[in-house]
């Protein structure tokens, strides 16, 4: 308190409008602490795979961007060790108290499940759990599969009531909100964008290859299609997945959804991730030289060049200062309780 013209004025600094409200704070401890777990178990599993392999280190460094470097196929994917680095990130977030992480941690946590789910399904076949019991590193994978139903339900059931209020906030605070409103719209155009690419190229390999829709839609929840034990997620499970997820992480930014932020950043990052992959892959491959000898090396081109695009500005506005849901101050941070020499309050 300070005195002014014979009155107060607090000048106390309202509480942190990026942190969690406090009644939250044992939800976003949990969900941390779960995220850490799992993605150390992760971390585990890609360790082995390196000792376990013909190559060094750095081969499998290397194999982080480039799709041939690796000599040995490894017991994860590249969604795994990117996902792996999202968990700790969005942990580091959550011990942090940051509600931006919130919709990240529920999109890691719906990821999870699903995943989950499909091994469960998977499960349900004699032949798939004949598997497990044959396999010496079966009961680990199966452990794995366990931990990842716990982790997703608690941070599911921690995160979906940590809801903060919404407060009445003064005309001027619009700016900002509306700011933020604008750029969530070009996010989710770039989004449902990126959606309609990959569905369309989806649907192209099925139809060049010959796939059958009805078996490959099954491989998207049936973890048994394969017909191996593998903790690394299936392509058609990977494919499905990112569709659906740019589709409803575009619709709800197009929607201006304040909320969203930390989902658009988490999963942008990892679709970049994935374009840099494919990047170093055609540069290596030497197929950018030939690219534009067809129609369709032309339109594959084009389609990974605005992948990079997008995911690259997606990336850019979520993270941009200033511009996010929980960055104005709180209306209560400054309460004015002096009488002017006029009288006006």
């Amino acid at each position: 308190m300070v005195m002014q013209d014979g009155g107060t004025v607090d000048v106390r600094p309202g509480p942190d409008p990026r942190r969690a409200a406090p009644e939250h704070s044992g939800a976003y401890l949990a969900t941390g602490l779960c995220l850490t777990l799992y993605a150390g178990v992760l971390g585990a599993w890609t360790v082995f795979g390196i000792t376990q392999g013909d190559g060094s280190t750095w081969d499998f460094v290397e194999g982080l961007f480039n799709p041939g470097a690796s000599p040995t196929t490894q017991i994860l994917g590249p969604y795994e060790w990117a996902f792996t680095a999202a968990f700790l990130v969005i942990a580091g977030l959550m011990l942090a108290q940051r509600r931006v992480a919130r919709s990240a941690a529920l999109l890691s946590g719906f990821v999870l499940l699903a995943l989950s789910l499909r091994e469960g399904v998977g499960l349900l076949h004699a032949a798939y759990r004949h598997q497990y019991t044959n396999d010496p590193l079966g009961s680990w994978a199966l452990a794995t599969r366990g931990l990842g139903v716990v982790v997703a339900l608690v941070v599911l059931f921690s995160m979906f009531p940590a809801t903060e209020r919404r407060q009445d906030a003064p005309p001027r605070a619009a700016g900002p909100d509306a700011h933020w409103r604008r750029l969530s719209r070009i996010c989710g155009v770039l989004f449902l964008v990126m959606a309609l690419a990959e569905l369309g190229w989806a649907v192209r390999d099925m139809t060049a290859t010959g796939t059958d829709t009805g078996r490959y839609l099954r491989g998207v929840v049936d973890g048994s299609v394969l017909g191996a034990l593998d903790l690394a997620a299936s392509a058609e499970f990977t494919t499905v997945g990112s569709v659906l997820v740019l589709l409803i992480l575009g619709v709800l930014a197009l929607r201006g959804r304040r909320e969203v932020r930390g989902a658009l950043l988490v999963f942008a990052a990892l679709e970049l991730y994935m374009t840099v992959r494919t990047v170093v892959w055609l540069t290596v491959s030497d197929f950018f030289n030939r690219s534009f000898e067809t129609t369709e090396g032309a339109l594959s081109m084009a389609t990974t060049a605005y992948g990079l695009a997008a995911m690259t500005s997606v990336v850019v506005l979520a993270t941009g200062r200033g511009i996010g849901p929980y960055d104005g101050r709180r209306p209560e941070g400054i309460r004015t309780a002096a009488v002017g020499q006029e009288g006006w309050l």
